[in-house]
């Protein structure tokens, strides 16, 4: 006797196809977030400075912040770590050994602020206050020559900070569209 004719297998592909043809629907799982749960997951910061947090921070507060969260992982000066280079590199994206620093390559100040608020420290990601993260991104720019030792970040100076590689990459316009960066 064949396997289609045999009851058992007809039995077994009608469960089968019944089973397939069910599908759940998505307003049967979970819930609709709250505006405070939402609010702490929108944390993006854009080029142009919309999604800064209040706060600020000076150079020399973000060097006791990189000491105690970054030196480790990137060197005492953002060189020669065991992660990636922070500073340097100016002038050499064009060679044969290009440098990719915050200070080379990064074309927004904005996207510091944003990277290390989210992911930053690596032990302990997302850890560091609104007033450290601006700290932190000070003590980087002025590394790599951007802010002067007595220089300081917030929400209305970080956005006018212009990055030395600023112009070097143009941005898609299916991208960018309906959002303008201060040019």
């Amino acid at each position: 006797m064949s396997a289609m004719r045999s009851p058992r297998a007809l039995a077994v592909g009608v469960l089968a196809a019944g089973m397939m043809s069910h599908q759940p629907h998505a307003q049967s799982f979970g819930r609709t977030p709250s505006a405070s749960e939402i609010a702490g997951w929108d944390i993006d910061v854009r080029p142009d400075g919309a999604g800064l947090p209040a706060g600020g921070g000076t150079v020399a507060q973000g060097r006791a912040v990189y000491d105690e969260n970054c030196a480790a992982c990137h060197g005492p000066e953002g060189r020669d770590g065991i992660r990636d280079r922070l500073a340097g590199g100016q002038g050499t994206l064009a060679s044969g050994q290009p440098i990719k620093t915050v200070g080379s390559y990064w074309p927004y100040a904005t996207t510091l602020f944003d990277y290390i608020r989210r992911a930053m420290p690596y032990q302990a990601p997302a850890s560091l206050s609104a007033d450290e993260t601006y700290a932190v991104s000070a003590y980087i720019l002025y590394l790599n020559g951007i802010l002067p030792a007595e220089g300081g970040l917030d929400r209305a100076s970080l956005p006018r900070v212009r990055m030395p590689n600023r112009d070097g990459f143009l941005p898609e316009r299916e991208f960018t569209a309906g959002w303008t960066a201060a040019r």
